[in-house]
C-alpha cells in the first residue's frame, strides 16, 4: 500500500493558500480565475475529508485488531465481528484517496459541444440520430443540464441529418465525454414492410467547449461567407441571407450555421463550434503522442470507434468498451443513462489509476 502522507501534506498546504484566496474581497474581479480557484478549493476539500475519514478508520481498525486478540473474550468476539466491515471501509477509502490525488482532467468541468450525425442506414439512421438527440435532452432534464441548439438539419421524415448543441451545467463534459463514437441500432424500421431487423448507425462527437483564451481565431485565417439558408419546406423556413459558413484556412475545417434567425448569431455559433473543434483536434494530436505510453481502455471514444449497440427487439443496450449490457433500452432512450455513464467513469478512473502506477500498489 502506498504512503499518501507526503502527497496529502502538500495538498493541505495548497488548501490553506486557497482558503486565503477564496476569502479575498477581490476574488470575483477575474471571474475565470475565481471559477478555477473555487473548483480547486472544492476538490481539495473533498480530498482532505476523505483523508480524515481514512485516518479515523485506520485508528478504529488498529484498535479493533488489538481488542480481537485481547484476553477479554466477549470484547474480542465483538471486535472480531467488526473487522471485516472496517477492512472493507479502509480499502474503499484508500482507493477514493488515490482517485482524488489523480491530477484532474483540465476539460472535465467545461461545458460541452455535442454533434450528432446520421451514419449508415439512410432514413432509418436519421431517425435514430433524432432518437439519440431526444435521449440526451431527456437526460439533461434529469441531470440538471441546460441544452442550447446551435445547428440542426432534418430530413422529410423528421429524422436528423445533423444536430449540434451546447450543454451547460455542473461537470457536463465529465458526464457526456464517453458518448463520443459510433452508436449502432438494430431494430425494425417504421419504413420496413417485411418486419426485418435493420442495422444503422449514428455518430456522436462530444467536444470540450473552447473559450476564446484557448484558441484565438485570427481574422486572416478565416473565410466567412453569407448565404441563403436552405432546408425542408414549412412555415419556419428561413429564406433570408442569414446562413453563415466559416472556413478555417490553415486546416480547411468548415462550419455552417443557418439555424438562428440572425446573421450575427449564426456567425457567433459557427465560431464557437469551430473553436471547440480546433481545440479537440489539438488535444487529440497531443493525446496521440502519449498513446504508446498509455493504452486508454475507455478514453473519449474515437469518432470511428463503434462504442454501443442499441438492440430494440431484445430491449438491450451494450457498451462494447466495458462489456456492460443493460436490459432497459426503453427507459434508456427516455434519458435514464446515468448507470451507463457512472460505469464508464469508474472504468476510466481505474484505467487512469493503473496508468499513474498507483493501482498496482493499492
Amino acid at each position: 500500500m502506498m504512503d499518501f502522507g507526503p502527497l496529502v501534506s502538500k495538498k493541505q498546504d495548497r488548501f490553506r493558500e486557497l482558503e486565503v484566496l477564496v476569502a479575498a474581497p477581490d476574488l470575483y474581479n477575474d471571474p475565470k480565475r475565481a471559477r478555477e480557484i473555487l473548483r480547486e478549493h472544492t476538490r481539495l476539500k473533498e480530498l482532505l475529508a476523505l483523508w480524515d475519514a481514512l485516518l479515523k478508520t485506520r485508528t478504529e481498525l488498529s484498535a479493533a485488531q488489538e481488542l480481537a486478540t485481547g484476553t477479554d473474550a466477549e470484547m474480542a468476539e465483538m471486535a472480531q465481528a467488526e473487522l471485516p466491515e472496517l477492512e472493507t471501509r479502509l480499502s474503499t477509502l484508500e482507493k477514493d484517496v488515490q482517485l482524488a490525488l489523480l491530477p484532474p482532467d483540465p476539460n472535465e468541468d467545461r461545458d460541452a459541444i455535442v454533434e450528432i450525425r446520421a451514419g449508415t442506414g439512410g432514413d432509418e439512421a436519421a431517425l435514430f440520430a433524432a432518437d439519440l438527440a431526444r435521449m440526451y435532452a431527456r437526460y439533461a432534464e434529469v441531470a440538471g443540464l441546460k441544452i442550447e441548439p446551435l445547428e440542426q438539419s432534418m430530413n422529410e421524415l423528421g429524422g436528423l441529418r445533423e444536430m449540434i448543441f451546447k450543454a451547460t451545467g455542473e461537470g457536463v463534459f465529465r458526464k457526456l465525454r464517453y458518448e463520443s463514437g459510433v452508436h449502432r441500432v438494430q431494430r425494425v424500421p417504421a419504413t420496413e414492410a417485411q418486419g426485418r431487423i435493420h442495422t444503422s448507425t449514428a455518430t456522436v462527437a462530444v467536444l470540450p467547449e473552447a473559450e476564446e483564451v484557448d484558441f484565438e481565431l485570427k481574422a486572416d485565417d478565416l473565410r466567412i461567407e453569407v448565404c441563403r439558408a436552405g432546408g425542408p419546406g414549412g412555415q419556419g423556413v428561413n429564406t433570408t441571407d442569414s446562413a453563415v459558413q466559416v472556413m478555417h484556412l490553415p486546416t480547411g475545417m468548415i462550419v455552417r450555421c443557418q439555424d438562428g434567425r440572425s446573421q450575427q448569431k449564426n456567425k457567433e455559433k459557427a465560431l464557437q463550434i469551430l473553436r471547440s473543434r480546433l481545440l479537440e483536434q489539438k488535444q487529440r494530436d497531443e493525446a496521440e503522442k502519449y498513446a504508446a505510453q498509455r493504452k486508454n481502455m475507455v478514453g473519449t471514444g474515437g469518432r470511428e470507434e463503434k462504442i454501443r449497440t442499441y438492440n430494440f427487439p431484445q430491449n438491450r443496450v451494450t457498451d462494447h468498451r466495458i462489456g456492460l449490457t443493460l436490459y432497459n433500452l426503453d427507459r434508456f432512450m427516455e434519458g435514464e443513462i446515468t448507470e451507463m455513464i457512472t460505469s464508464l467513469q469508474a472504468a476510466d478512473m481505474q484505467d487512469r489509476l493503473e496508468a499513474a502506477k498507483l493501482g498496482s500498489n493499492g
